[in-house]
């Protein structure tokens, strides 16, 4: 048994789990809650789940969360949740981006760790903000880009890192969806009302809500640093306020190149996510919507199809998958994977220890280079779409 703080824990016992957003009407609140149930390391016992404390109090109650222990403010949760003898070790945030950093900053302060959807912040000062709390406070600030816990993305990456695909030169990425083709956000859809508001959403549309996760992925998996990009934000239906279509060059240290497309108004696209590496011995090509396979191929060789969990993949992605080959896991899992990560490390950190050397998961760290492409992104299009620097 360890005491972190007044709180007696044992290395098995749940994480104690609580929620700021994803009440009623919520998308990703959901979507966090299974994640987190899928392997049984998480209990959820509180939550402000909402601004509108009547809101709050139903979302609680239809979730099985005590009365006691359902917030009308994050404020709130964090100060009397922090003070009980079995409080929350860790908070999910999972509001509109205008209320990640604040509510972090409550429960860094608070000692209680953090898990935070993406993009960290609304802006660059407010992830630096969050970098300096998080090393002064010590806790875990976890950042869900959860696309990074799929199997085969885990494959792709340690092929890069083995050599096989040689020195990269190529990266190119693209998530395209159509469900903002229309002006969705004035007819009642809770979704595209926040993400396309200024004031909630921050000063990116599409480049902050798919194109930070497409760049993630890019970075994830190539191991390469950006020096400069050139993006071109468009705003294609009349009336929106942010942009929903983003086009962006990246050059990378070291000289490989990036091309990256995001776009909401891509008419026939649902969730279409794909990264495609190449390099000087070989290349990688992975589809989300197919994401039990990965293509691999070796320099004047025939395509090899790798599958989750089959022949010839590594302990990267076996690591991550739940069963056998054939079995498809998806989105779910694949997010499930992310938040059974960050418990490894919230386990360790009961300890004063550190995860095993294989637990890998987005940080506080990527949630800042995250902000770092955004900002750069809106500098480029909007001073004539010059190449700028990241910073």
């Amino acid at each position: 048994m360890s005491i972190e703080g007044s709180r007696a824990t044992t290395a098995t016992d749940p994480i104690r789990l609580g929620m700021v957003g994803g009440g009623e009407g919520a998308f990703i609140g959901a979507v966090h809650r299974i994640a987190a149930r899928i392997d049984d390391r998480y209990k959820l016992v509180a939550g402000a789940l909402s601004s509108d404390a009547e809101r709050a109090r139903r979302s609680a109650e239809a979730i099985g969360i005590a009365p006691d222990r359902a917030y009308a403010s994050f404020e709130e949760m964090a100060e009397r949740e922090a003070a009980r003898p079995d409080g929350i070790e860790a908070v999910s945030i999972v509001t509109p981006n205008h209320m990640h950093a604040p509510a972090a900053k409550a429960f860094l302060r608070a000692g209680i760790h953090v898990i935070c959807d993406k993009p960290l912040s609304i802006n660059v000062a407010e992830a630096e903000e969050l970098v300096a709390l998080q090393t002064e406070t010590g806790r875990i600030l976890a950042v869900t880009h959860n696309y990074t816990g799929y199997p085969m993305i885990r494959e792709a990456r340690e092929l890069v890192r083995s050599g096989a695909l040689g020195d990269i030169r190529l990266v190119q990425m693209e998530y395209a969806q159509d469900w903002l083709s229309e002006r969705a956000e004035l007819s009642g859809s809770k979704q595209a009302e926040w993400r396309t508001d200024p004031k909630r959403s921050g000063g990116g549309g599409c480049i902050g809500d798919i194109g930070t996760h497409a760049y993630n992925l890019g970075a994830f998996v190539s191991g390469l640093e950006t020096d400069s990009l050139l993006a071109e934000l468009s705003t294609f239906v009349e009336g929106r306020a942010l942009d929903d279509d983003v086009r962006v060059l990246l050059r990378y240290r070291g000289g490989a190149k990036g091309l990256l497309w995001a776009s909401q108004v891509a008419v026939g696209n649902e969730n279409a996510l794909t990264l495609r590496v190449y390099g000087t011995k070989g290349g990688l090509e992975w589809s989300q919507m197919d994401p039990n396979y990965l293509w691999f191929t070796k320099l004047g060789e025939p395509k090899q199809l790798l599958t989750r969990n089959g022949a010839g993949t590594g302990e990267a992605s076996r690591r991550l998958s739940r069963i056998p080959p054939g079995h498809p896991e998806g989105y779910l899992e694949g997010f499930a994977n992310i938040y059974s990560e960050i418990a490894e490390a919230l386990v360790a950190a009961r300890s004063g220890a550190m995860p095993a050397e294989a637990v890998t998961f987005p940080t506080v760290a990527d949630g800042l280079h995250g902000m770092r492409f955004i900002e750069a992104a809106l500098r480029s299009s909007q001073s004539g779409n010059g190449w700028v620097s990241l910073g």
